[in-house]
């Protein structure tokens, strides 16, 4: 019977699928071994990954295959050696291989980059097609990878070919009644594959690779493309509402803030008394810079020295947290400091105008604000979300969105005020010229001014000017260094300008260079540095508190002696009563970190608990008390449910 199938009317389709499934298990093999050593399998484990990775490229298979199984049943066998069928045959076997090995390289490079299969992110990828086929460009020998993947289809093909497979096809004779029953099976399966096998199927082991490793990639695309934004009334651990805002308002409550409304708000008024000072502020956001990559924190590559100079004379966070793995979660942390609620971050949704931001404060205090991109604001909705929320616009502008709304200017980065370009956008050094025009302009106008920068030149393909460094084009390490010059030029520039003594500079990352570990949520790889830079008060000062990208701006304003109305989850560190804490998350699992205590939050109302231990990064399982579950199910529940139903909104 096995023998006929490969034989007939359906050998193309079959001999695809066992070409399909047998380079998956290659791939599979490839990714597995570039894991070990970095987690640990055991034999269970690795079956299961095989056991349940063919189920999954089998059910891919399938779906890559459908249409042209309703063909085949459809076809008249008075066709079957027609020029038509076999054009038909021909194309759709050239369209379906093609899908398969584009989708098995770019796994292989997704893989490189986040250790993961397609996620959520690749989705994105999707979306942005322009950064992301000229990252691909300028990373990797993209006409020899397309040469590449179309040699390997035109080898199956002339593969089935020598093995008679498509003169079966186009000679074979088969009833009505058995095409039915072939078609009608392999529908069936599919159909039990669509609303039954879940990717969320594959994550029940606490090793994340084993995990990842156990997908298959198309598969977790369409799951991630499902699963974009989750709701996390249904999805999550719950509280009675009003005694999640009690429990929320309890963790907020200090004696130097009274709460504006009683019930489900956090809205309060920060009293932090003292002097008042009204400096500049610009805010660096670095892409991807781990705490990894300083010296302060063990790095022996001297890849930050400018920083490690600074973090030496001035305020250090040495203990923060980044509150998730991509560029907008640090967005959306530094802008409306919250945690980070499941799916996308609050910049990429619907509703996220007019919110009581960081930027709204700094408003109410007479600041213009900026937001300055390197690359093209339109990106990840970046330009919509703060100019709806008051910030002037300044990129590289070779995009533009149809259909933003927002009011405020945007000024574009002109091609004779770029010295260097990739596919993200223009290098750090030209990104911080634009900050000292934009900076000077504002000064002039006679305004206080904030600055949100966000770089790009430590991205793939990790490429900027010549020159400028010692150290290697196309790899993150000189693309660390080279940012840490840019800093250092920017700096020295700035120092020049009368502006700067009342000025005060943030470094900051956005998230780590990788998030993935061998644990799902890999405490280590969301440590990052924080430095503020001409304070006030001068010399030396290390906050080594664990804390939350969340808390930067309520610990500034209380170092500035600020008087505001506060809609911000985040916490003065410098306050007494601050009880150390982090939050942090996937686009699906959400973290609360009390000093050694970690609560992961998961779709499905799931909830695990252990002990952390920081020396050796081990998460270990253990039963917490249900006061620090219901803390960490307060911080997310509240904060989805203010933005939801519009508590954020000003």
């Amino acid at each position: 019977m096995i023998s006929k199938l490969f034989k007939g009317r359906y050998s193309v389709l079959f001999s695809f699928l066992a070409i399909f499934v047998f380079i998956s298990f290659l791939i599979r093999t490839v990714l597995f071994i570039d894991s070990i050593g970095k987690t640990d399998f055991s034999f269970l484990g690795v079956l299961r990954i095989y056991l349940l990775g063919f189920v999954y490229d089998f059910g891919v298979g399938l779906f890559l295959t459908t249409l042209y199984s309703l063909y085949l049943l459809i076809l008249p066998d008075r066709w079957s050696a027609s020029i038509a069928n076999k054009i038909i045959t021909y194309v759709a076997l050239f369209i379906i291989l093609l899908i398969s090995f584009f989708s098995f390289f770019a796994e292989l490079t997704f893989w490189q980059e986040f250790e993961s299969r397609f996620n959520f992110i690749a989705v994105d990828y999707l979306v942005y097609t322009y950064e992301v086929i000229n990252n691909i460009n300028e990373s990797y020998p993209l006409p020899l990878l397309i040469g590449g993947v179309l040699v390997m289809v035109l080898l199956v093909m002339w593969l089935f070919a020598k093995k008679r497979i498509f003169k079966n096809v186009f000679q074979s004779v088969v009833a009505f009644k058995s095409r039915a029953v072939i078609t009608g099976i392999l529908l069936v399966i599919t159909s039990l594959y669509a609303f039954f096998l879940t990717n969320s199927f594959a994550e029940s082991s606490t090793n994340r690779y084993e995990n990842e490793l156990s997908k298959a990639g198309i598969y977790s695309i369409f799951a991630a493309f499902k699963n974009n934004e989750l709701n996390y009334n249904h999805f999550y651990a719950l509280l009675p509402l009003n005694e999640a805002f009690g429990i929320m308002r309890s963790e907020l409550k200090d004696q130097q803030s009274t709460f504006v409304n009683d019930g489900n708000s956090i809205k309060r008024n920060i009293q932090n008394g003292g002097q008042v000072y009204k400096p500049n502020v610009i805010m660096i956001t670095v892409e991807s810079l781990s705490a990894s990559f300083l010296a302060h924190f063990g790095n022996t590559q001297k890849l930050t020295p400018v920083l490690d100079s600074l973090a030496d004379k001035n305020l250090m966070f040495t203990n923060m947290y980044a509150t998730g793995t991509r560029t907008v979660r640090g967005m959306e942390a530094l802008s409306l400091s919250i945690p980070p609620t499941p799916g996308s971050s609050i910049v990429r949704r619907q509703g996220n105008e007019n919110l009581t931001t960081v930027g709204h404060i700094f408003e109410k205090e007479g600041y213009t604000r900026t937001f300055y991109y390197g690359g093209d604001g339109y990106f990840d909705n970046m330009n919509e979300y703060f100019g709806s929320n008051g910030f002037n616009i300044t990129d590289r502008g070779r995009n533009i969105k149809i259909g933003d709304s927002y009011l405020t200017k945007r000024t574009i980065i002109q091609d004779d005020q770029i010295h260097f370009e990739n596919a993200w956008g223009v290098s750090d050094g030209d990104l911080f010229d634009a900050v000292i025009r934009g900076s000077d302009a504002d000064d002039k106008a006679g305004e206080p001014f904030y600055s949100f920068v966000m770089t790009t030149s430590n991205h793939r393909p990790f490429t900027f000017p010549a020159g400028k460094v010692d150290m290697k084009q196309g790899n993150r390490e000189g693309a660390v260094r080279y940012t840490d010059y840019a800093i250092a030029t920017f700096l020295k520039n700035i120092e020049k300008k009368a502006w700067y003594k009342n000025t005060i500079v943030i470094i900051v990352a956005d998230h780590c260079a990788a998030s993935a570990g061998k644990n799902e949520i890999d405490i280590d790889k969301y440590h990052i540095p924080c430095i503020v830079l001409n304070l006030p008060v001068k010399g030396k000062m290390v906050i080594d508190k664990l804390c939350s990208q969340i808390d930067l701006y309520p610990t500034l304003f209380s170092l500035l002696g600020w008087n505001y109305e506060s809609n911000l989850y985040g916490q003065n560190v410098l306050n007494p009563t601050y009880q150390p804490r982090a939050v942090l998350g996937t686009y699906q699992k959400l973290a609360y970190l009390k000093k050694d205590s970690l609560v992961i939050l998961g779709p499905h109302k799931v909830t695990e608990t252990f002990l952390y231990r920081k020396s050796s990064n081990e998460q270990i399982p253990d039963k917490l008390s249900k006061t620090v579950i219901d803390q960490a199910i307060a911080n997310y529940q509240t904060a989805y449910d203010l933005f939801k139903n519009g508590g954020l909104h000003q």
